[in-house]
């Protein structure tokens, strides 16, 4: 077996979030592994090759080799995709939105380049999970991320009901996501599903200029306006009381 020092790294590379200045919201050290790399694992090539752009504009483009890993990608691929790390080549791993590898599908790479003995590098930047849970004043000792939902509406609610009762027994706030065109629909439904005290936090555009956080009791929600269409959102309930 190849040691640590005769292979490339996997470098998770962290994007924004959105349509905003990326050096807002990311560091250097981001900038400095781009400028360094030339293979990157990435969701879409399209919106990636527009983000390292943005990074690092005097990059040749044509230099560039990319490798798509979404839903579409057959599991076989994987192997062929980490191939440089294997031949002392280090690769970057792209989330569309955030950090990869977390409620991203790049979480399959970094699980193979760990079972191949390949160094795996997780650079700083932002992630709409633990940001929303630093702006909700909800419990940041214990919580959870749980996805998405059910799209059936009986098993939604279902699935809401024992979240906050979760919630209130272990004390531990409890967090997921919606498709964004779904987004209002799911604050309807939740309105609709639970307790008048339960607290909810809605943690929308985070780093963006449109970026919206506020955490109220489920019966103040109900007399409030906001819309969520198309807005990349993070829900959070805790019951207390």
């Amino acid at each position: 077996m190849k040691t640590e020092n005769s292979l490339g790294k996997l470098y998770l590379i962290p994007t924004t979030m959105g349509e905003c200045n990326p050096h807002d919201v990311l560091p250097q050290t981001v900038v400095r592994a781009i400028q360094l790399m030339d293979h990157f694992i990435v969701e879409n090539e399209k919106t990636a090759r527009k983000f390292i752009k943005s990074i690092v504009p005097e990059k040749v483009q044509s230099s560039l080799i990319l490798s798509a890993l979404n839903k579409h990608t057959d599991s076989k691929e994987y192997n062929e995709m980490i191939q440089p790390c294997l031949q002392g080549i280090n690769i970057g791993l792209m989330s569309e939105a955030g950090c990869p590898g977390v409620a991203d599908p790049g979480a399959v790479i970094v699980k193979l380049a760990h079972e191949k003995n390949i160094k795996v590098v997780p650079l700083v930047g932002p992630s709409s999970i633990l940001m929303a849970m630093m702006g909700s004043g909800m419990n940041g000792q214990s919580f959870a991320f749980n996805g998405y939902l059910p799209i059936d509406k009986s098993e939604k609610k279902s699935a809401l009901k024992n979240y906050e009762k979760l919630s209130f027994d272990k004390n531990q706030s409890q967090l997921f996501i919606e498709t964004p065109y779904r987004n209002n629909k799911l604050l309807e439904d939740l309105l609709q599903t639970l307790q008048p005290n339960t607290l909810l936090c809605i943690a929308t555009d985070i780093t963006l200029e449109t970026e919206y956080i506020k955490t109220l009791k489920v019966a103040d929600w109900k007399k409030t306006k906001v819309d969520l269409h198309n807005r990349p959102t993070i829900f959070i309930i805790h019951k207390t009381y």
